[in-house]
């Protein structure tokens, strides 16, 4: 039997932004939360889509082409090789919804890649 997950509650469990939290597994899928504010970096996922799910708050992708705004209860799919570059003014909650093994900053590497894998 499975129980139960609360995002605020699990939202309450950690402060730091762009550091996705595992939440829970589905085949070999990951659903993480995150925290994002302020400007993240370039990047793209060679081998994966990539869903955003705004929980709280208002969050922003920048693409070569275009900026698009999220706002809660919104959603977008990130194709694979598609370079993005997430945004937030203001502290936005985000489910992350991908493979395991995913790392955040997809093949740019650098100072804003968490540890993967961490379970709240």
């Amino acid at each position: 039997m499975s129980d139960t997950i609360n995002f605020n509650s699990k939202f309450k469990l950690f402060s730091e932004f762009w550091s996705p939290r595992v939440i829970a597994e589905m085949n070999n899928y990951q659903f993480k939360l995150v925290k994002i504010k302020g400007e993240f970096i370039w990047h793209n996922h060679e081998d994966t889509d990539e869903v955003f799910i705004v929980i709280k708050g208002t969050m922003g992708i920048e693409f070569k082409d275009r900026k698009i705004e999220l706002n809660e209860g919104e959603m977008i799919v990130v194709k694979k090789n598609i370079d993005h570059k997430p945004f937030a003014k203001n502290e936005c909650q985000v489910l992350l919804v991908e493979p395991k093994g995913t790392i955040n900053t997809g093949n740019a590497g650098g100072e804003l890649t968490s540890e993967n894998n961490i379970w709240i």
